[in-house]
């Protein structure tokens, strides 16, 4: 018989941290998160998303073991401003057992029918940037730290339980050799002079804060045409600045500005700490900060984690400037492999800028949809 605690206090929300510990314990492409982080991200006190959402936190158990994981969350921006009456689901893990998964979701569908919700989609997280999706292909790639892995099980679990696909992802990688600056060193001089537009670039992480509001403004703008997004409050840009940005390489921040200096493109990549999260075994101490650091100085694969063009300069061959700043820095830092995060399969755009690369998609995921009621 398998039964639910909702996770309330420290120790209970410690538990629903570390399950996926022992259930990858085995794994070697699953990566740790940092165990500290994840406990403020479920932090009321802490995560700002929770002035615009909440969560709960369920626990499942079997014959006294611990067996599976979920967070039901709604999202009160997205019901109210978006009019999409949708329950949220995200953090689910579970062994590989019909009554665990089914259990669990079952107590997302009930939170979600007392609050007159019509479907629920997961995984997803609190905001778009959030970790999304379930693995469907590629699960001999190592993970990432801004992607879920999961077993290959998962997949059939939703499926049984009768969800449908509701959106699905793609990730590319491509060798950085693959970057061939004729395709885009010309055209970085000719876009330039006729926009008036010029590069900005970083070498110390206090010189980016003063920039990195009107760079979610502008991620704000970028996406808000898409089905999925739910905008960046302003007290999410703060913690995201904070927790985010000083993991990042200053020179791996690319903006491109007007005649006015307003911030009309940019361009965020990181590093990737895969390997060192692994060995940091979800502690940033005593070791583990070492790793990471090492990581961020000598990685020679990076992600491309966010990109935004204003919509009056799409189309209009503004990557040529970032690609090519890139390609400057990559060829310094030598760069071997580029990857790219989850980018929705219905983005046309984010594929026609990539195609020049030869890019190879290397895994699938998905978000999976059921009706309420």
């Amino acid at each position: 018989m398998v039964t639910l605690k909702e996770a309330v206090t420290k120790s209970d929300l410690k538990q629903f941290v570390k399950f996926p510990f022992s259930l990858y314990k085995d794994s070697r492409y699953w990566v740790p998160p940092i165990i500290n982080d994840e406990l403020e991200t479920f932090d009321k006190t802490k995560n700002p998303a929770f002035k615009n959402a909440e969560a709960n936190f369920f626990l499942a158990f079997k014959e006294g073991k611990l067996v599976g994981r979920v967070a039901a969350i709604i999202n009160h921006l997205e019901i109210n401003q978006q009019k999409l009456k949708k329950m949220r689901f995200g953090w689910f893990d579970f062994i590989d057992d019909y009554e665990v998964s089914e259990i669990l979701l079952q107590k997302v569908a009930e939170i979600g029918n007392q609050q007159h919700l019509e479907y629920m989609e997961g995984p997803v997280g609190f905001s778009n940037l959030d970790k999304v999706g379930v693995l469907t292909e590629g699960f001999d790639h190592i993970g990432s730290m801004i992607t879920w892995y999961n077993h290959s099980y998962y997949q059939s679990h939703y499926e049984r339980l009768g969800f449908v696909k509701e959106k699905e992802y793609m990730e590319n990688k491509f060798p950085a050799r693959n970057a061939d600056p004729k395709l885009f060193t010309k055209l970085n001089s000719l876009i330039k002079r006729r926009y008036g537009l010029k590069e900005v670039n970083f070498t110390k992480t206090k010189d980016v804060m003063p920039m990195a509001d009107q760079m979610f403004d502008l991620f704000n703008e970028t996406y808000s045409k898409l089905s999925s997004f739910v905008p960046i409050t302003d007290v999410q840009k703060a913690y995201f600045k904070k927790k985010y940005i000083s993991f990042i390489n200053p020179e791996y921040i690319k903006f491109i500005v007007d005649k006015e200096d307003k911030l009309i493109a940019f361009s965020i990549v990181m590093p990737s700490f895969s390997k060192a999260l692994q060995k940091a075994k979800g502690k940033l101490f005593p070791f583990g900060i070492f790793h990471l650091l090492k990581a961020k100085k000598q990685s020679k694969d990076v992600y491309f984690y966010l990109i935004g063009i204003h919509p009056d300069y799409q189309n209009k061959g503004v990557t040529a400037i970032v690609f090519n700043e890139y390609h400057s820095t990559f060829t310094k830092k030598g760069i071997d492999m580029c990857y790219r995060t989850p980018e929705l399969e219905e983005n046309i755009a984010i594929k026609q800028m990539w195609k020049h690369f030869d890019p190879v998609v290397y895994k699938r995921r998905r978000t999976y949809r059921k009706n309420l009621r």
